[in-house]
């Protein structure tokens, strides 16, 4: 009698201590998922999100299979196993239970159609059924997918609905490819110009070209290249003779052809002066050199008369002209 006592009282001991070493429903979860959320099907979906529940459940419904082309699946499912992750490594600095599961459309059709989903994908907050944050009506909090969503986006929602404490910070991953990618582009783009240096420096350094280029860029701006770029002015008009009319009346208006016109006059106009200015005076024959002073006085003295006549039609209220125009 004595031993069959004992022995009951060893089973009681042991149901007993069994009992105390199962983990907890959250823990046990909580060790299926490790640092990534908790694949999910119809039966586990339903046993993490009924009642009795102390913790907090957040749920993804989507579908990555390739035959439905769910694009908005494919984006957001590496932003939410970023939120697991942060979430999982950083759980241990709160008091707030919270797991996080994905059900894919394959394992959870009769979840889809029990909540008659007809889009994906859908995040789901249930809150704890049992406990002091508990909430007895049983509605989940819905994240809208209004456009493409981020991590942070659904982390700052997540913290919105959970309760008021200390939640783990969102642990962004380092992008170790793109940093290599990054650092072997910089690297070639060294070694080209280190290479190319020799051949490419005299060409940047050519004052020639530097004023060549200038001097283009001036002549387009104050020809009044912009100005019709911006006020889409038509080439020519018709002068109401049955002609055609190659310059605008006024100063807020002018045609393609007139812009054309005054540029190539400043380009001759440079092109005098500079030539003038600098080659001349290196031309070793005096009469040669007579020559072309005169050339180059007579060419400017036309073209700045063309000019005024042109700047008259434009301003009938000038009064200054030089001859012949």
């Amino acid at each position: 009698m004595k031993f069959f006592s004992l022995l009951a009282l060893a089973c009681t001991a042991s149901v007993a201590f069994a009992a105390k070493s199962s983990p907890e429903p959250f823990e046990h979860y909580q060790s299926l998922a490790g640092t990534r959320s908790l694949d999910l099907n119809d039966d586990l979906y339903e046993e993490l999100t009924g009642a009795p529940r102390d913790f907090h459940v957040a749920v993804l419904l989507t579908t990555l299979e390739a035959r439905y082309g769910c694009e908005l699946c494919q984006v957001f499912q590496p932003e939410w196993e970023l939120v697991a992750r942060s979430w999982a490594k950083g759980s241990q600095s709160t008091d707030i239970k919270l797991l996080l599961g994905t059900l894919e459309f394959k394992n959870g059709r009769r979840i889809f159609q029990k909540l008659q989903l007809k889009t994906a994908p859908v995040a789901l907050l249930f809150p704890p059924t049992i406990g002091p944050h508990a909430k007895n009506n049983g509605v989940p909090y819905r994240f809208e997918f209004t456009s493409v969503a981020n991590a942070q986006q659904f982390y700052d929602w997540l913290n919105r609905h959970l309760p008021d404490g200390p939640k783990p910070p969102l642990i962004k991953q380092i992008n170790y490819a793109r940093i290599a990618s990054v650092i072997t582009l910089l690297m070639g783009l060294v070694t080209v110009a280190t290479v190319a240096s020799p051949y490419v420096m005299p060409i940047i350094q050519n004052r020639k070209l530097w004023a060549a280029a200038s001097l283009i860029a001036i002549l387009l701006f104050i020809s009044g290249q912009m100005f019709n770029q911006i006020r889409q002015m038509p080439y020519v008009a018709g002068n109401g003779r049955g002609g055609i009319s190659y310059f605008a009346r006024g100063f807020s208006s002018q045609f393609g052809l007139e812009t054309q016109i005054i540029a190539a006059l400043y380009g001759s106009l440079a092109f005098s002066t500079i030539t003038l200015a600098l080659k001349v005076p290196r031309i070793q024959d005096p009469k040669v050199q007579q020559f072309a002073v005169l050339v180059c006085g007579a060419t400017l003295f036309a073209l700045y008369s063309f000019l005024l006549s042109v700047f008259r039609m434009k301003n009938g209220a000038y009064p200054f002209y030089l001859p012949p125009f």
